[in-house]
């Protein structure tokens, strides 16, 4: 605990502001243990509590709106990279949707809470086309829970962690077995869903003048045409492709219920 405490006082703010800034921007940083042990240090004194705040939120809310730029002007592009250490990508996006779905906006101010969603809430807010100044005063209020929780555990916790700490150091051989086990187990996970759904890397397409050909000759007898864009990019008044129904891609295991089973079925989305 000494050694950390040292290390906090003379490079903490440093650390505190690259971990942060780095998950922010979509990497997998340890943000939320870089916060407990910013609230260890202050209980110490070898941090200063209000200049870690403000480091931690300057950090977020740089990095969240580096990606609530490149989500506006990227959009799923920069969605589907960030889902790319997801076993389904598709899943990935449309868990974050839901989110917005269910939540509103309201998904930025908790999203940081929620693994999978935080990093794509800012990227999602953005290819929404959400207002940028509406945008950080949400995320502002997030990054504000986010660090006071975690911190607030930090300095509620500091005997605690030191004890954990020195049992750490006492039993370092056993670590390193057990981490180095979680690794293999971890791998063999990823390959074994890798491999589960390997069938979804291929989404089967249509081009439009194939479907137009179809349109002309068996619609709407064959043919049926799905609207299934995920909230945010459609609303009641939105233009739909003529026939077209719409059907709430949150909602698919009671939707798809509806659906004919006697006709060609082609989606659409944004």
């Amino acid at each position: 605990m000494t050694d950390m405490l040292s290390i906090l006082a003379q490079h903490g703010y440093v650390l505190i502001f690259v971990v942060l800034l780095a998950e922010a921007g979509g990497l997998p940083f340890p943000a939320s243990i870089a916060l407990v042990a910013a609230g260890a240090g202050v209980a110490s004194h070898a941090l200063w509590g209000p200049s870690v705040v403000f480091v931690a939120i300057i950090a977020l809310l740089l990095g969240d709106s580096v990606q609530f730029f490149l989500g506006r002007y990227m959009g799923w592009a920069l969605l589907g990279f960030l889902c790319r250490v997801s076993m389904n990508p598709e899943t990935c996006i449309l868990r974050s949707a839901e989110s917005f779905y269910k939540r509103g906006k309201v998904t930025l101010v908790i999203s940081k809470f929620i693994p999978g969603v935080n990093s794509m809430a800012a990227p999602l807010a953005g290819s929404m086309k959400m207002r940028f100044a509406q945008f950080l005063r949400l995320d502002f209020l997030g990054a504000l829970l986010y660090v006071s929780a975690y911190l607030t555990l930090g300095y509620l916790s500091r005997d605690f962690l030191a004890a954990t700490l020195r049992s750490i150091h006492l039993a370092g051989r056993v670590m390193e077995i057990i981490v180095a086990a979680a690794l293999v187990v971890y791998i063999a996970y990823r390959i074994v869903q890798a491999c589960k759904y390997r069938e979804y890397k291929v989404v089967p397409r249509v081009q439009v003048q194939e479907l137009a050909a179809r349109l002309t000759s068996d619609y709407p007898a064959k043919v049926m045409i799905v609207d299934v864009r995920s909230h945010g990019y459609y609303d009641i008044g939105a233009e739909r492709i003529k026939g077209s129904i719409r059907i709430e891609p949150n909602n698919l295991e009671v939707e798809i219920k509806n659906l004919p089973r006697e006709k060609d079925i082609y989606l659409y989305c944004t």
